[in-house]
């Protein structure tokens, strides 16, 4: 009996401290309405418009939506927007439907830009692929004139250039004596070197503006393409060096293709080993005679 009378001392008093702690002690919570809220940063798109205007006719036309190309890029970014394509045909209309105007695509680029096309430039570049783009959707080549230009301050956004392009309708077709401009592409072709069994070259700026010329003349003059020869030195075996050439002559056309000129217009043919215009016992000689001839033929 005593021992049940200490039992429930002890449970009266463990039940009495239990209930005093809830009763009379605080619990610490932090208010909700205290915890700070951060709302994510919103990424307002850069807007450059597209806009085409003829100071001396009657063509307006404007919209948000431009051409796009990654940093050191020529490549039009897609897909594009439908303003830039309701432009693009009303533009078309606009020009097939005017003989005497004509339309000046300017591309520019940045000084942070390399330039890895076949262009003088990376604005001539981009303002090609412009060109390529307008003529696809039915525009004559014959109505377009390209121009790059070096220019501060371009609108770019995580490495994108935003409409690094402008648009310039004009009475001038700017491409005088085409028909000599071809004669002296025949004469003075585009002339590239490899070295032994190796197909990659790079253009020098000289190349580059022969290339811009081809491109012109191609735009501009009626029944115009572009052949490739590739030649190849002494060594190895004839049939192989058949074969070499033939790769050095496609490697440039892929090249060629990727900078604007449409494969359908592209020629090429391999003499191997058969033309040398140098001595091939020499190591000078046979650097010149592993080289592709650009040129063009009408």
């Amino acid at each position: 009996m005593k021992s049940l009378y200490l039992v429930g001392i002890i449970i009266t008093i463990i039940v009495g401290s239990f209930f005093n702690w809830i009763l009379c002690c605080e619990v610490e919570a932090t208010p909700i309405e205290n915890i700070e809220t951060i709302a994510p940063k919103e990424t307002s798109m850069v807007v450059n418009p597209l806009v085409i205007i003829d100071s001396t006719g009657n063509f307006n036309y404007k919209t948000n939506d431009n051409f796009n190309f990654n940093k050191s890029d020529f490549i039009i970014l897609r897909p594009l927007g439908a303003g830039v394509e309701e432009g693009i045909a009303q533009l078309k209309d606009y020009l097939n439907g005017d003989g005497a105007k004509f339309i000046d695509v300017t591309g520019f680029y940045s000084i942070a830009e390399e330039n890895n096309s076949a262009f003088p430039n990376l604005g001539l570049a981009r303002a090609n692929a412009v060109k390529n783009h307008l003529i696809a959707k039915g525009v004559s080549s014959k109505k377009i004139n390209t121009y790059g230009e070096l220019k501060p301050n371009l609108k770019v956004q995580d490495s994108i250039y935003v409409g690094p392009v402008s648009f310039v309708i004009t009475n001038d077709s700017n491409f005088k004596d085409a028909e000599a401009v071809v004669e002296n592409i025949k004469k003075n072709p585009i002339v590239l070197y490899f070295e032994t069994g190796r197909s990659t070259i790079t253009l020098t700026e000289e190349q580059r503006a022969k290339y811009l010329s081809i491109v012109q003349a191609m735009d501009k003059v009626d029944d115009v393409s572009v052949q490739i020869i590739g030649h190849t030195d002494t060594t190895g075996n004839a049939e192989n060096n058949k074969v070499l050439g033939k790769e050095r002559a496609e490697f440039i056309k892929t090249y060629l293709v990727r900078n604007g000129i449409s494969s359908e217009n592209i020629e090429t043919i391999s003499r191997g080993e058969t033309e040398p215009i140098a001595d091939n016992n020499t190591n000078e000689g046979r650097a010149k005679n592993r080289r592709t001839v650009i040129t063009i033929k009408n």
